[in-house]
């Protein structure tokens, strides 16, 4: 397994792909395959780090804990789980570090946010070495620290966390230390907990720690037991599941797009973006793939979320939708910089909050209203008052579908007509009169039949380029988007019609690469940003779907098993993938996840 990249001045950094994820569907920690925890936020997704080395190998904190003697390491989960195994190999033995969050227990088990990390000797005889170096509200809060025998209390105001360890512990400034020796069959146990309040430190005894393991993998073996997949990539399937699950947030049912940060779409450009909330267009397909799946419970804690907080009605100048949501429903994320933080390898800015909340982004009604009519048909008929609130909805985008928008990948290079926006605003009307249809609802038909069918024909007519011999990201123009590919997915055009053959091949000729594709060229069409990108992984398999409908089977298989040795070590995606085949973006990423889940599903399908 690759080891940490060397930066300029001695700092070091793991490269994102080299991480696997633990969590309690509260928050999640990052762990590199060096052993180190170097991205946790305690006490839920969007609260401020605690360790963010991965953006900060000097100022933003981390949990290491290793071999102290050269070693090779390699990762893996404990098989269907989200227990992670991280392992060293030297010359005198094989250690192991088990990283894992315990789920369950009653209230004040949860309110202590426990984290355990589990040392065993495997064979022969290993010296390891613990640093543990909190920097509290992203590096920018001081902290005191006091040892209690095995226990270390770092303070700062509004939160503390307590480390118990099974081996001793100095102080070191403001982190603590420790090194110890296992033989073969011996363990040590470290468990960090926030305490506060009714809260108090507790040791975390080496019999204790063996029972929260044993408790935590049965949660989860348990919980993938309900999935319907039984196909041909059930591994990589189920990782996704479980990775979809890890992003959760349990209290309100949202699902966060990512659980990081700022991680660079590119080393050394700008597009750094915070994306620890809830997108709608990115739940909203969640809902698809957890259906497909049969995690039934999940669709449904996130349509109590949606039915909750993300209701007509209040009044934005951007629509009756945001497109994104704090993790709690709150609308307000506003937009900063963290210039005390230096980036990942140096890749300033580190944003917190996204401005990208206010933009108009028609195609989320689409997104929102199609896992409201999944729902609907799959899992449980919906209210009365949510139909309402669709109806409403629908009204709005029948009255205002025809405005330029920022479209689905946010650019900051101003409105456009895009047709992604349109298209998915034929989806919203769409979907809604299936579901008047088949269930007798009250809806307004004849508007939203005149309405759809306007939203069609304008699409056939100006999103289509006579010159390109395909459709095209916005009206009138002549540049390619990858977003197209949703066409024959949201069933607006046959998969096999002429226009769209001739489109599925401009796009393999001008945006696909080994099977990647990009979601645009943005030489040909600004964003208001400046640097390259990576292909955008959930085109990718938007891509491999787009073939699988068009009958081109064998091209499509093909293109799945390339984009499957693309993930990392552990079945992982984040958002995009550099020419060099590095992930790029925050990581990782439930959109791609989901993509996979829904192209595997239908390519299982065809292939019979």
């Amino acid at each position: 397994m690759g080891g940490a990249a060397q930066d300029r001045g001695g700092r070091r950094y793991v490269p994102i792909a080299e991480h696997g994820l633990i969590g309690d569907l509260r928050s999640v920690a990052l762990v590199g395959t060096d052993g180190t925890i170097d991205w946790y936020c305690c006490t839920a997704f969007d609260a401020p780090s605690v360790f963010a080395s991965i953006l900060d190998a000097e100022r933003g904190g981390c949990f290491e804990l290793a071999a102290s003697v050269p070693a090779r390491t390699k990762q893996f989960y404990f098989p269907d789980t989200n227990v992670l195994i991280t392992r060293f190999f030297t010359e005198d033995g094989v250690g192991e570090v088990q990283d894992f969050m315990p789920l369950g227990g009653g209230p004040a088990e949860t309110e202590r946010h426990r984290l355990i990390r589990r040392v065993v000797c495997v064979r022969g005889s290993l010296p390891f070495r613990t640093r543990v170096a909190p920097r509290f509200d992203y590096g920018s809060a001081p902290h005191t620290v006091r040892l209690e025998g095995d226990t270390a209390v770092f303070e700062t105001e509004g939160l503390a966390l307590a480390l118990t360890a099974t081996v001793p512990l100095e102080a070191d400034g403001p982190d603590v230390r420790g090194d110890f020796k296992l033989s073969e069959g011996e363990t040590a146990v470290f468990a960090l907990d926030k305490v506060g309040g009714d809260v108090a430190p507790r040791r975390c005894a080496r019999t204790e720690a063996e029972e929260q393991f044993e408790a935590t993998v049965a949660y989860w073996r348990r919980w993938l037991s309900a999935s319907r997949y039984k196909g041909r990539w059930r591994e990589m399937v189920h990782r996704s599941a479980l990775t979809l699950k890890l992003l959760t947030y349990a209290p309100t049912g949202a699902i966060v797009a990512a659980p990081t940060t700022s991680l660079p779409e590119e080393l050394g450009g700008e597009r750094n973006w915070d994306y620890r909330y809830v997108w709608v267009r990115d739940a909203a397909f969640c809902v698809y793939a957890l259906l497909r799946l049969g995690f039934t419970e999940e669709a449904e804690a996130f349509m109590d979320f949606v039915t909750r907080h993300i209701s007509p009605g209040d009044g934005k100048v951007s629509g009756p939708l945001q497109i994104m949501y704090g993790i709690d429903g709150r609308t307000e994320l506003p937009e900063r910089t963290l210039d005390h933080l230096k980036g990942h390898h140096g890749s300033a800015p580190v944003r917190v909050g996204n401005a990208a909340a206010d933009q108009l982004q028609l195609d989320i009604y689409g997104a929102l209203i199609d896992s409201v009519y999944l729902y609907d048909k799959w899992a449980k008929p919906i209210s009365s008052g949510h139909w309402d609130d669709v109806c409403a909805l629908v009204d709005w985008v029948c009255a205002h579908w025809d405005q330029p928008d920022e479209g689905i990948w946010e650019t900051r290079g101003g409105r456009r007509n895009f047709l992604y926006s349109r298209l998915m605003c034929w989806v919203a009307i769409e979907r809604a009169i299936r579901m008047a249809n088949r269930r007798g609802l009250p809806a307004d038909l004849p508007r939203w039949r005149e309405c759809r069918d306007t939203i069609y024909r304008r699409i056939m007519s100006r999103g289509w380029s006579e010159e390109r011999k395909a459709f095209v990201q916005h009206e009138d123009g002549d540049v390619l988007d990858a977003a197209v590919l949703m066409m024959p997915l949201t069933k607006f055009i046959a998969p096999t019609d002429p226009k769209w053959l001739s489109t599925l091949d401009v796009l393999t000729e001008e945006l696909v690469s080994d099977s990647l594709v990009y979601r645009y060229d943005p030489r040909s069409s600004p964003d208001g940003l400046r640097g390259d990108e990576g292909t955008f992984s959930i085109c990718s398999f938007w891509y491999v779907e787009a073939m699988v409908h068009a009958g081109r089977i064998d091209e499509a298989r093909l293109a799945f098993e390339k984009m499957l040795t693309y993930a990392n070590h552990l079945g992982l995606y984040a958002e995009e993938i550099s020419h060099t085949g590095e992930q790029q973006g925050n990581f990782p990423q439930a959109f791609t996840h989901l993509a996979l889940i829904s192209a595997a599903f239908n390519l299982d399908r065809a292939l019979g």
